[in-house]
Formats: C-alpha cells, structure tokens, sequence
C-alpha cells in the first residue's frame, strides 16, 4: 500500500468546514490546515478540530509561500475563484475547487495552461457528480441496464433570495454558473459538450436584471454532445421563480428510463418497459469509499446542517468524501482526478456559452475544446 501522506489547507469556512473532518479521517492525509479571513471563525475552528496553529491562516498569500502545504481545496466566492485557483497552481500545489471553475472562458483556459505547466493534480469539486442518486444513474448506463440513452435532461431551480446567499449572487445570471445541471448529462454520456443553444424566459425584477445585465428569470440550453446523437437538455433558475428546490436529472434510455423525484423525499422514478413504473430509494454509496470515510456520506455528519448551502442543496447527496477520496487519490496515484482541468473547463464553459447564446437571442455558440 501507498504510505505517501499529504498535508492540505482548505481555503473559505462557510460551506468549506465541512470538510475538515473528512481529511482529518483520511489515512493518507498528514495534516489539515484552515484559511479564513475571519480570526474569530479561525480559532473555533482550531479549537473545535484541535487543529496544528501554524497551519491556521487568516490571509490566502501565507498559505501559498509553505513549502511544507502540498495541496489547497478552495471553497471561496464564485468571483475568487479563478484567482485563486492560478495563485495555487502556480504556486506548485495540487488544487481543488468548488464549482464553478471559474467565470469567464479566457480564465478557464488560463487554469488548463496552469495546471499543465505546473503538472500537479486539478479537480473542480462538483458535487453533482458524486451525489448517491447520480451514482445509481450512471451504474444503471455503465452496466447497459439502460441500454442505448436517447435523451438526458437536467435542472437545477432554486431561490436565492432567502437570506445567507452573499450580496454577489443578486441577479447572477442563471447559466453563468450551470454546472449542476449540466456536468451529470456529459458525464453519463460519457463525452463533452460541442455547442448550446439556450433561450432566456421570463424577467427578472429591474434591480436583479440591473447587477449583471441579465434579465432572465429562466434559462433554458440544449446542449450537442461530441460524438454523440443525444441531445441534453438543461434548465437553470435562482431569483423570482416559485418552487422547491431541486437539482435534478433524468435519463431516457430504450430499456430502462430514471426520473428524479419532483417533490423532495417523493422518491425517484425507474420505468422498465410498456406502462410499467417503481418509485425507488436510491441506495447509500458508502461501499465505494475506504472504511475510514464512508461514514461521511450520512447526512447526520454535516456539522452545519442549517447552512444555505447544505438546506437548498439538499444534503448534496452525501458527496463529501466521494470528492476528498478522488482528490487525494490522484495526488497518491499520480494521475489526473476525474474531474481535471480540461473536463471542468468543458463542463464550466457550457454554462457560460449557453449564457451567451441567450443573451444572443438563441444564437447556436461553439464551446472551447481544451484538449491538446
């Protein structure tokens, strides 16, 4: 067995702390470190994790001058992201990110040619692609249960409004930040996405459209998928919409066919052929993980469980420590994660192209390909 031990330093306490037990729990892991700009937030934490002082850090600059921090998980604002992310990689340490990649296609470019330079590990941390209910999908497509997909659909509606949500997120346009909806479709079509056409519905209240000049309540994208014959189809929305919250997929195939649930705790829905339909409860996936982990994949773990993130994300389907075994893995292994550069890049900037094709009015829009 490998016995290489890393040390890490998560960056942003918010929804970021709840990772701390996860690393402190992983055996390859020598020592977790914190960063927040918040000296209160950084000494509960130390305290509450018997956490090493020195590797407690209020300012992001003392954490990229330690030759002794191997890797750095960043789970700041959307708007640091980017920034941050190229101040790691750069600074020689194998960094993972929450989502989105970063907001604009020249940034996330930037990050591709940064990680390749520097030859250290790079894994957009999305939860969508971890949660127990995709893990059971994509087991469903990989064991050809259901059979030959013919269409994919994904949402991701929520309301941003309610308080927690920073002041950035007002008007944030909705598939400027599309991951979630988007990454399970590629990723259970095992390919990328090749262009978008998406339309904006509704409108947004004036002082929401005003913040980023996008005044869609809705927007809606059908995505072209590299080498492939079905369409995805995704829909995102955050402000002056009523519902619940939901971030979904469904996948149609010709044997088999998933729906996600509409209501939550409604349970999902398999259909099997003719009229035939069963609501199901997705299992847990802590058989996929390494013993000292798989418990964290219970919702009872989350430390905060009134968090924005945690309450509108519907426990992110016990994704945590799906995201910390693969990140760290492919440190250990000396491979790419596999959620690297170049597929974050693809997942990321189809949010952002499907944005600038409803900003165009249905414009068809071509997505970057980052491959060499």
């Amino acid at each position: 067995m490998n016995q290489k031990k890393i040390s890490v330093v998560i960056v942003g306490m918010g929804f970021g702390k709840e990772f701390i037990s996860i690393y402190q729990s992983h055996p390859h892991i020598k020592t977790v470190g914190i960063c927040t700009r918040n000296e209160k937030t950084l000494n509960e934490l130390k305290a509450q994790f018997n956490l090493d002082n020195d590797l407690c850090f209020t300012n992001f600059e003392d954490v990229l001058k330690r030759d002794d921090v191997d890797a750095i998980h960043i789970v700041t604002p959307v708007p640091e992201h980017a920034k941050m992310t190229l101040a790691s990689l750069r600074s020689n340490k194998h960094t993972a990110c929450t989502i989105p990649m970063a907001m604009t296609v020249e940034d996330c470019k930037e990050i591709v040619d940064a990680k390749r330079k520097a030859n250290k590990v790079y894994m957009m941390m999305e939860t969508a692609l971890y949660t127990r209910e995709f893990l059971y999908g994509l087991k469903l497509a990989e064991t050809g249960k259901l059979g030959r997909i013919q269409f994919v659909r994904g949402s991701h509606i929520q309301d941003m409004s309610m308080e927690g949500w920073a002041e950035y997120w007002k008007g944030f346009p909705p598939m400027l930040n599309g991951t979630h909806a988007i990454s399970p479709l590629l990723k259970i079509n095992n390919t990328k996405a090749e262009s978008v056409v998406c339309h904006g519905s509704g409108k947004l209240s004036d002082d929401l459209a005003s913040r980023y000049g996008s005044p869609f309540a809705v927007e809606t994208a059908t995505f072209k998928l590299k080498d492939s014959d079905v369409v995805a189809e995704a829909t995102r929305s955050l402000f002056d919409v009523v519902r619940q919250y939901r971030e979904s997929y469904d996948v149609y195939g010709d044997k088999m066919s998933f729906e996600w649930e509409q209501l939550e705790d409604e349970n999902h829905v398999i259909f099997d052929g003719g009229e035939n339909a069963e609501r199901i409860s997705v299992p847990d996936t802590d058989e996929l993980l390494i013993n000292e982990i798989a418990h964290f994949t219970k919702r009872e773990k989350i430390s905060d469980q009134n968090h924005v993130s945690f309450l509108q994300g519907a426990g992110h389907g016990g994704s945590h420590p799906h995201l910390v075994q693969e990140f760290i893995a492919a440190i250990i292994e000396g491979r790419d994660s596999a959620v690297d550069a170049e597929l974050a890049a693809n997942y990321t900037c189809a949010g952002i192209c499907a944005h600038e094709s409803a900003m165009k009015g249905g414009e068809r829009i071509s997505i970057p390909d980052f491959e060499l």
